[in-house]
């Protein structure tokens, strides 16, 4: 009996000694995990970025990198502290001798777009980080990318979960209302010529997800010209404006010849009352462009 008790009293002593040795342990992988946040968080601060996408400057200010920029695009138009920042060119075509007088540590850029320029500063030694997403997914991805480069994967965290809250709740209200066949809707990107957008792009996925469906989806194509010809025959039943023309571009569009006939146009459901930017490029405000435009399709009508 006594020796079972020794054996008892020995195993329990081993127990709690590797109890404590976990605790011990557990408290050094704390301490490694405590380190290197602190150690992110101080590589954010010291990081000098530039962003040569408007998309992707919005996601970087969202993270709340707005010391760290240093420069963006002249395209780069929000938020409004965006304006106040050095240019490194436009969109296109990026001042060279600037950006390395900046010194940068990472470079934003997008795809295929930027792709010769992203081949030039690479050659040149600088880091380019690429931000070009295709669907919510995407995006989602690519967020949880930057925000990891800089040291902001709570922050990152959070504006996907705002977002993804946004999304639900449109999907949950195309599902609860039950509006029957999607409306046709015809995205007008410009006016002269027509231009509008194809099923590979934001815009016809928004649309999708809101109940409706882009009368271009059968077209691969991004942005192409549409003929008058091919809208009519479409017969849209909204029709949206992706752009601010010189007077009432609304007004304008419902006076073209022959449109007079267009279910859009017959039941006055043209907008162009909504910041295209919001629906067109793939950063945080693309859920709010999604419920501005589900609201336009359903809850206004």
């Amino acid at each position: 009996m006594r020796l079972k008790r020794n054996q008892a009293r020995s195993v329990q002593g081993e127990l709690l000694a590797e109890l404590s040795s976990m605790r011990v342990m557990g408290k050094k992988v704390l301490l490694f995990f405590m380190i290197c946040f602190c150690a992110l968080s101080a590589l954010a601060k010291d990081m000098r970025i530039i962003s040569l996408a408007p998309a992707t400057t919005e996601i970087l200010f969202a993270l709340g990198l707005d010391k760290e920029i240093v420069a963006v695009s002249s395209f780069c138009d929000y938020p409004p502290q965006a304006l106040n920042k050095e240019k490194a060119g436009t969109f296109s075509d990026p001042d060279i001798e600037k950006i390395l007088s900046l010194k940068p540590d990472l470079i934003f850029c997008t795809g295929l777009k930027q792709a010769a320029m992203v081949t030039k500063l690479r050659q040149l030694g600088l880091r380019v980080c690429i931000s070009d997403p295709a669907d919510f997914n995407e995006l989602f991805a690519s967020i949880k990318e930057i925000a990891a480069l800089t040291g902001k994967n709570h922050e990152g965290e959070k504006i996907i979960t705002n977002m993804s809250d946004t999304i639900d709740w449109v999907k949950e209200q195309v599902k609860r209302d039950e509006h029957g066949k999607p409306l046709r809707v015809y995205v007008e990107i410009w006016h002269g010529p027509l231009v509008t957008t194809g099923r590979n792009t934001f815009i016809s996925k928004i649309l999708q997800i809101a109940g409706a469906v882009n009368i271009a989806d059968n077209c691969a194509k991004s942005y192409f010209d549409i003929t008058a010809e091919e809208v009519l025959v479409s017969d849209p039943q909204v029709i949206i404006a992706a752009y601010m023309a010189n007077g009432d571009a609304r007004a304008q569009l419902m006076r073209r010849p022959g449109w007079s006939n267009v279910s859009a146009v017959r039941d006055s459901r043209v907008y162009n009352d909504i910041d295209s930017n919001i629906f067109l490029r793939p950063g945080p405000r693309l859920a709010l462009g999604l419920k501005e435009i589900y609201k336009r399709l359903y809850a206004e009508k």
